[in-house]
């Protein structure tokens, strides 16, 4: 920004003043001066200060006439700020300097800061002389200070600051140095002599207050002086003046600049008469009061200005991911020969040449690998279930049994999703490190590189709500799926290349069949496929209605002579009711069951997939009878038990648990049937009735993290729309809420 321009209207600061010295002490010469004198108006109220203030500061303005000359002074202040690191000192009874926890590097300054000194050194020096010459000629603080605007006249705001701190430093530097080696070298202490260095330090205990103080105001106004700098290199591009933030910053940087000068010109008056006046002068307390009160004055003035800065960067970043968001929608929308510009775009390298990380191997790489390649974005927050990873590391590992990696289909990265609003914690950092190392697919080095703008891209054009989504890019970066998760679950690698005409071709291969529901989890139930044997596959969380379902069916079995096998898989929530179901079954030895938790999960899973995968063709609502039979079983899940019975692959009925138990309990009434129709068309005839009795309510349930939501949908019993209600749910087990479903009752 520029500093170069006329004073603006001054208006009072917010924060308040520092607190009055005590009327029995008296501002020495080298101090307070005008400052002191304002001090003393307590009676006189804060009109009377006001109007000091505006007279003092019309004053500063009438020195101000900058000559449109662009100074640089970043590197002046970082070599200012070293030699005050370094000279500030922290004192106790050996008087150990604070050393910089950074050394400069030489060769990176070196440059900058010769031709910086070239064109500055003559009036660093000259306002150096200046501020000595005021304070052993016994001037006043303000009168120095208005001395120093002159002087610097044609300099803009920033500039005459970083000027004065430097003439500051060249002078407190000095002084330190010879204390810091007078003891070993003899120049140094003959120098040091003269000064009277030699006392000071003998009396270094008493001086300690003073010095503290001394320490305190140096940083105040370092601070206050970085803040000028970084208002300057604001880029105009994204922030004019007309912006309310830097408007009020502007309108008080001549006063934050007036009184770190002031604060300058009183250190450099500490330095001076304690070196002219010996150490008697420096004991006593008015003069540390005096620096107590600026290093309040400057605190509160560089909190408000830091305050401002932080509201002018905020809309700087607001510009800036609304440009980097037009450029993602328009990227996206263009015609590539490769998808290095996507990948990039998604992928913020700034200054890591490797800002990925090979899973195979641990170590960084290059987006190179990725070029030319289908990539799948598996999208997510740290909140990624094991259960996710473990199924989704199986089928990527399946996937690469018969290739390498340089002829493998298609790769996957891990996009981490992290609300920016969120201070990133280390807690964060182990969860994500951990997470990553468990992944055998590429990966960001650090959720970092994933910038504001793309997280926007990512919700508002992938729809992505915290729940992990698959992301396909063709090796042209064209988006051929935005969401292929639900197709890796269904068919695995088999859906390669994962296009929405290859999504279309593998549902027309499908049909209701039980592999439908138990492909790639469990062989089995496969092998009980493979021997035609009848099969129940049935879930649910009530035990005893378990308990009585898998006894009716056993003698219902053994009575018609039938090889039966029943399979439980549990239930798609309320994971302890249906640990207890399993510890039931496993004791009374009631059927087969899926001893491993990620079975479970996988096929509700599946289920869901299924449904969400019509959803996102638009093929919600077709009258598809496998679809129908998948959304009842999934809306059964949420009102009790069910249970699927096949033969062999071909399903005979899908009914809901109280129907089904009926029908068994009732086998009497039509197992006359049996020798006529067969036991196939027997079960299902009276299940049939006993459904027609008693229709079950349907409903389903989608978390608001699902991202596309239907915005109806038919029932699969009766086939009119079902109501739509708004529902918290809290399963305690779960690890959060499934909020907003969807949820008939026909």
């Amino acid at each position: 920004m520029d500093f170069r321009g006329s004073l603006p209207p001054q208006k009072a600061l917010p924060p308040p003043r520092a607190p009055m010295p005590p009327p029995s002490r008296q501002l020495m010469r080298g101090g307070g001066g005008g400052y002191g004198e304002q001090q003393q108006h307590r009676g006189g109220g804060n009109m009377m200060m006001m109007s000091d203030d505006n007279v003092m500061m019309k004053q500063i303005a009438a020195t101000h006439a900058p000559d449109g000359r662009e100074v640089d002074v970043k590197p002046l202040l970082v070599l200012v700020e070293d030699i005050l690191n370094r000279a500030t000192l922290q004192v106790d009874t050996t008087l150990s300097p604070i050393q910089a926890k950074n050394e400069i590097e030489d060769k990176a300054y070196q440059i900058n800061q010769v031709s910086m000194l070239e064109a500055l050194s003559y009036t660093i020096d000259r306002v150096s002389k200046e501020i000595a010459y005021k304070a052993l000629g016994g001037a006043d603080a303000h009168s120095t200070t208005v001395a120093i605007f002159e002087t610097l006249a044609s300099f803009p705001w920033d500039a005459k600051l970083v000027l004065t701190l430097a003439a500051f430093a060249l002078h407190y530097g000095e002084f330190w140095l010879l204390a810091q080696i007078y003891s070993s070298n003899q120049l140094a202490k003959a120098m040091a002599t003269l000064r009277q260095l030699p006392m000071i330090m003998e009396h270094s205990g008493p001086l300690k207050p003073r010095f503290d103080a001394l320490n305190k105001l140096i940083k105040a106004m370092v601070e206050v002086t970085r803040c000028m700098v970084q208002f300057k290199e604001l880029p105009p591009s994204y922030i004019s003046e007309d912006v309310p933030a830097l408007t009020q910053a502007m309108t008080h940087i001549p006063t934050a600049v007036y009184w770190t000068i002031r604060s300058v010109v009183a250190c450099a008056n500490q330095i001076t008469l304690l070196t002219t006046m010996g150490h008697e002068y420096a004991l006593s307390t008015t003069e540390a009061w005096e620096l107590s009160s600026l290093e309040h004055k400057l605190t509160n003035i560089c909190d408000h200005l830091k305050q401002q800065l932080g509201s002018c960067y905020q809309h700087i970043d607001d510009k800036k991911n609304v440009e980097t968001f037009r450029m993602l929608v328009e990227l996206f929308e263009m015609t590539h020969i490769d998808n290095m510009k996507i990948l990039k775009a998604l992928i913020h390298a700034r200054d890591d040449p490797m800002p990925i990380v090979d899973g195979s191997t641990k170590r960084k790489v290059t987006l190179e690998v990725l070029r030319r390649k289908n990539v799948l974005l598996l999208i997510s927050d740290l909140n990624i279930s094991h259960d996710e990873l473990s199924i989704l590391e199986q089928i990527y590992n399946e996937s690469r049994i018969h290739t390498t990696r340089l002829d493998s289909q298609y790769e996957v990265i891990w996009i981490p999703v992290v609300d920016p609003s969120i201070v990133w914690t280390e807690a964060m950092h182990k969860q994500f490190e951990t997470l990553q190392s468990t992944m055998p697919w590429y990966t960001v080095s650090h959720p970092s590189v994933i910038e504001k703008a793309v997280v926007r891209y990512i919700r508002e054009k992938w729809h992505f709500r915290n729940k992990a989504i698959l992301v396909v890019l063709d090796p042209q970066g064209r988006v051929v799926s935005p969401n292929a998760i639900h197709m890796m679950w269904i068919w695995g690698s088999n859906a390669f290349p994962f296009t929405s005409l290859r999504e279309e071709s593998l549902w027309r291969e499908e049909a209701w069949r039980l592999e439908l529901l138990v492909n790639g989890i469990d062989p089995m139930i496969l092998n009980w496929i493979k021997d035609g044997k009848y099969i129940f596959l049935y879930g649910g969380d009530d035990v005893e209605w378990v308990r009585k379902f898998t006894n009716t069916a056993r003698a219902v079995a053994v009575a018609s002579r039938i090889p039966l096998e029943m399979a439980y898989v549990g239930k798609s929530t309320k994971k302890e009711l249906v640990r207890r179901v399993l510890a039931t079954i496993t004791v009374e030895k009631l059927s087969y069951f899926w001893q491993d938790p990620t079975m479970i999960w996988f096929f509700w899973t599946r289920l869901e997939s299924m449904l969400f995968s019509k959803i996102q063709q638009g093929k919600l609502d077709d009258h598809d009878p496998m679809m129908l039979e998948i959304k009842k079983l999934l809306s059964y899940d949420k009102e009790g038990g069910w249970a699927v019975l096949s033969k062999g692959s071909n399903i005979i009925s899908n009914g809901h648990g109280n129907t089904v138990l009926t029908t068994l309990v009732e086998y009497d009434l039509w197992k006359e049937e049996i020798p006529v129709k067969g036991f196939d068309l027997a079960y299902d005839d009276h299940h049939k009735k006993v459904h027609g009795v008693t229709y079950p309510c349907c409903r389903f349930e989608f978390p608001n993290t699902a991202g596309r939501i239907p915005e109806g949908m038919k029932c699969p019993e009766c086939h009119r729309y079902m109501e739509k209600y708004t529902t918290f749910l809290c399963c305690h087990d779960e690890g959060h809420p499934t909020a907003s479903p969807f949820r008939g009752e026909l």
